[in-house]
């Protein structure tokens, strides 16, 4: 593999610290299966799924074929009063993996993309059934949901706020749901089931009948996979029943086999109003997103229209982009001719044993995980981050990618990772976190 000379001037990276980047870049050439390769040629092990996107490995021959026979036949055509009848497959199959009731489906680009239509959705939703005063939202502390201005909204994690708290809307924090007392808990803890009455709290300060819906993730993934206490996503839909609140459950990370399930609602029993999802929709392959929606919600809005406009004022040039759609339907595929979700769940237990083993080395201070996901927090560094930066580019000079937020490591390898790389991975990450001189 020739390293070929490369300019960097004029890439402004997203979320990258890009000053230290241009001094020690880290790069990507190529990938297949399990593996990325530097353009030295050095092999890294994806432990981060891409950005948990790649669930069903990297290099998908099924998914390249089937968007180089699309590009061929329909590169693209616009979905503003026209479509392709490419959607429309794809939204049936997907309807069929979601929980039942959720049939709907509304196409973007990306999670961030995703979660703005869904607030949109929301309150298109109310104004059709005359309570055009629920305007308000509610989300989480520690949640993410995008950077887009309803995300940037919703968004639990200061960094993500604080340059930008003049574009905000709207929206109520309720508390997250980690505590001390929950170290090193595998799997669901026990407690904390009443952190969801903090939505009960909200309804009575500002009025339950001015509020659109309550975002969560199933697990709040990009702070570091906070599991939810049993009982708290059970407790979340009787609240939101009884205030006649939307409950919007962000799968944009927990979506397509993480859990064990196709989705998180369902490994966990809990259905939501309405869906977001992204990531490895495409395997990553193509940027794709969805909303999925109640039956009910999207009737009540089209129901609501009489004039020969647009019910939904809404949409994105690359909505069901027909070469998205062909890279999700072979995407699908593979999950479904694979038994991915099933090998995933198979697979978890060992993931989980391996996470664990971590435990008593310096650099842990905490390890969480669910499915085929987990979190490494690491002991505090001199400034907020500065460990996890200095963590996830240790790790990929030993040969492991994994993603790092703040000073929390997420560990989600794929779902078709073999139990040897599985075991290569948690060496390296033994010996980097086991080390005393980050």
């Amino acid at each position: 593999m020739t390293q070929m000379p490369i300019n960097m001037d004029h890439h402004w990276l997203p979320f990258t610290n890009n000053k230290l980047f241009h001094k020690e870049p880290q790069m990507f050439q190529k990938a297949e299966g399990v593996r990325y390769w530097t353009p030295e040629g050095r092999e890294i092990l994806d432990g981060s799924s891409g950005l948990f996107t790649c669930a069903a490995g990297h290099g998908r021959k099924e998914i390249a074929e089937a968007v180089y026979k699309q590009l061929l036949e329909l590169d693209y055509s616009p979905h503003f009063q026209r479509a392709a009848p490419i959607s429309f497959q794809l939204a049936e199959e997907l309807s069929a993996l979601l929980p039942d009731g959720i049939d709907r489906v509304f196409f973007g680009s990306s999670g961030s993309e995703a979660v703005d239509s869904a607030m949109k959705i929301c309150l298109a939703y109310h104004k059709a059934k005359g309570e055009p005063q629920r305007t308000r939202f509610v989300s989480r502390a520690w949640g993410y949901h995008g950077v887009n201005l309803g995300g940037t909204s919703l968004a639990g994690m200061v960094g993500n706020r604080r340059d930008f708290s003049g574009i905000t809307c709207d929206v109520v924090h309720m508390r997250h749901t980690w505590n001390e007392d929950q170290r090193f808990t595998k799997g669901q803890p026990d407690e904390g089931a009443h952190l969801a009455d903090d939505l009960e709290e909200i309804c009575k300060t500002y009025g339950g009948e001015t509020i659109a819906a309550v975002f969560v993730e199933p697990i709040a993934g990009s702070i570091g996979t906070i599991v939810p206490p049993k009982g708290y996503l059970q407790r979340l839909r009787q609240i939101a029943d009884k205030y006649g609140i939307l409950l919007v459950f962000d799968e944009v990370i927990t979506g397509f086999g993480r859990t064990g399930k196709a989705f998180a609602s369902q490994e966990f029993g809990v259905t939501p109003d309405v869906m977001t999802m992204a990531k490895a929709l495409t395997n990553g392959a193509v940027p794709m997103s969805a909303v999925a929606v109640k039956t009910e919600i999207q009737k009540a809005v089209i129901d609501s229209i009489s004039a020969d406009r647009p019910e939904l004022m809404h949409g994105y040039t690359y909505s069901a982009h027909p070469v998205a759609c062909a890279a999700a339907l072979a995407t699908l595929g593979i999950y479904r001719k694979d038994g991915l979700f099933e090998r995933g769940a198979q697979l978890s237990p060992k993931f989980l044993d391996g996470v664990f083993s971590l435990r008593n080395l310096p650099q842990v201070h905490d390890l969480r995980g669910y499915g085929m996901i987990s979190g490494i927090q690491l002991t505090p560094g001199e400034t907020p981050g500065q460990k996890g930066s200095a963590v996830q580019r240790r790790l990929y000079s030993e040969g492991l990618h994994v993603k790092a937020t703040g000073d929390a490591v997420i560990f989600a390898p794929a779902l078709t990772t073999e139990e040897d790389d599985l075991e290569k991975m948690v060496e390296i990450l033994q010996k980097v976190l086991g080390s005393s001189d980050l």
